[in-house]
């Protein structure tokens, strides 16, 4: 139906009809519902192939009497357990369905219509997608070796800067800022930006000089820090995550979050897997093993990739990836086309158990084959 047939169409915000969604990684079920096929594997959305570990499971089964309740709003257990976790007041923290869901909250509560947001060329589309949910503008900077280009969004802060967004590691490229340059960025932007640095990738993460920046609370009160339960504690169908900020920060996203926003499980979850410090040690272990099954096969391969610290790499195919993902699709293997984020060549693979990684070097080399 066109808008002359629905005229109500035209009473939503200008800037929403211009919107994109964001577009999440094609469901296994979905592909062999659509090709007919079985036994696929999904190496698509930088999942933990381990799944969550045992604490978690355990407290997942002792959830399972509750589900008829609603759960603690205010999910006192686990900002217990977190601000025990990284040393800070219970205050600090900001519980959300996924980190995405902080990092939208952080749009409604300092972006509005007449005021920007700045971040870098191939960064994280839910930041593009939250800064026009409200109105906002967009300032882009462009990257450099396809990570942040500290310099370049420095020269594009203005007055009307509100939030700089940074992901380190960066998705989907999987490029890092060491501490030294991050730091000296944000003691260079004034003190009316908000800063968000994404960590949803930082426990894969083991070069020396790359920064917690969650120690740097105290001293920077314009700072937010998002961490997820999704990625090495393998909790991403829970829909968990969280925010650190000065309790003052903390206290104006928590007056936008909605509430009972995390379910009673992900709580009980999330609370016990911040404590399986093995369960994360044997997810980095193996992914530190499946990154090099990967770039091996690349380099056999002749093919380039962005060096990644996270649980993925992004792989260069010197031609439009299109029509080398569907091949790859028809065979049972899904990754992820970037083009979206203008990288129209190349494809992202999450790291996965080390037979699924074959499979899907199998069906790339019978791919480029063909």
């Amino acid at each position: 139906m066109s808008q002359a047939d629905n005229p109500f169409l035209a009473l939503a915000a200008p800037w929403i009809a211009g919107l994109t969604p964001y577009v999440p990684g094609k469901p296994i079920s979905e592909l062999e519902r659509e090709l007919g096929i079985r036994d696929s594997v999904k190496l698509a959305s930088n999942e933990n192939p381990l799944g969550p570990g045992p604490k978690a499971r355990a407290a997942i089964a002792a959830m399972l009497d509750e589900i008829g309740r609603y759960p603690d709003g205010g999910g006192f257990e686990l900002r217990r357990a977190l601000a025990d976790f990284h040393n800070v007041s219970p205050a600090s923290i900001t519980l959300g369905n996924g980190s995405n869901d902080v990092l939208d909250l952080v749009a409604r509560t300092f972006l509005q219509p007449g005021v920007e947001s700045l971040f870098s060329e191939f960064a994280f589309a839910v930041y593009p997608i939250a800064t026009q949910a409200v109105g906002a503008t967009a300032r882009v900077a462009k990257a450099r070796d396809y990570g942040h280009d500290l310099n370049a969004m420095a020269s594009l802060v203005t007055d009307q800067t509100r939030v700089v967004w940074i992901a380190n590691p960066n998705n989907p490229t999987g490029t890092w800022l060491s501490a030294q340059a991050l730091k000296s960025f944000l003691g260079a932007l004034p003190k009316t930006c908000v800063v968000v640095i994404d960590e949803a990738y930082t426990e894969y993460v083991s070069e020396p000089d790359f920064p917690d920046t969650t120690h740097w609370i105290e001293s920077c009160p314009n700072l937010i820090v998002t961490r997820t339960f999704a990625k090495a504690h393998g909790l991403a169908a829970l829909r968990i995550g969280y925010g650190i900020s000065d309790p003052r920060v903390a206290d104006l996203l928590n007056r936008v979050r909605q509430p009972f926003n995390v379910n009673a499980m992900a709580q009980a979850a999330a609370a016990a897997a911040i404590a399986d410090r093995e369960h994360v040690r044997a997810s980095v272990e193996l992914n530190r093993a499946g990154m090099r099954q990967l770039t091996e096969a690349f380099v056999r391969l002749g093919l380039d990739y962005i060096p990644s610290v996270g649980n993925f790499v992004t792989l260069n195919l010197g031609r439009p990836a299109g029509p080398i993902n569907d091949a790859l699709l028809h065979r049972g293997v899904i990754v992820r086309p970037v083009g979206n984020y203008g990288l129209p060549n190349h494809l992202r693979i999450s790291v996965g158990l080390e037979q699924e990684n074959a499979r899907f070097i199998d069906a790339l080399e019978d791919v480029l084959a063909a």
